[in-house]
């Protein structure tokens, strides 16, 4: 009887993993490209359901991943050591919850094999989210919903 694998994500830490290891665990939620507003006074982060330009809010995908710095200079290149200080990543992330020690949720695409499911169990942006270049002010965009 052959021994039984894990899959990578178990196996091996977020340094270790190769880049398209790594790549892979995106769930495709659009999260992270949701504008946030930090309060000056208290630091606390308030979300939006304004997305970046370049999400599309279909997919949850960017839509020019590689040469988005070039568009988006704030965009953050996450790392496994960015990640650790970065407090703004939604709670359902893959990346924070492998740091965490938390086993991957079933909807995430590398469990269920389907893009779809985290579309279909509504963790994704899609629905509710409008382009930043249709959103105008901020501050009237600010809503209630976890990330």
């Amino acid at each position: 009887m052959g021994a039984v694998t894990r899959p990578f994500w178990e196996e091996k830490t977020l340094d270790a993993m190769s880049r398209a290891e790594w790549e892979s665990l995106c769930d495709g939620c659009g999260k992270c490209c949701v504008h946030k507003l930090e309060d000056e006074e208290t630091g606390e982060v308030h979300a939006t359901n304004v997305a970046c330009r370049l999400l599309n809010r279909r997919t949850g995908m960017c839509s020019d991943y590689r040469r988005r710095q070039a568009y988006v200079p704030e965009c953050v290149r996450l790392t496994p050591a960015k990640l650790r200080n970065i407090d703004w990543l939604p709670s359902t992330c893959a990346y924070r919850l492998l740091d965490e020690g938390k086993p991957l949720p079933q909807w995430h695409p590398l469990i269920s094999g389907d893009p779809e499911t985290v579309h279909t169990a509504g963790i994704s942006v899609r629905g509710w989210t409008v382009s930043e270049d249709d959103a105008g002010d901020l501050e009237n965009h600010i809503v209630e919903r976890e990330l």
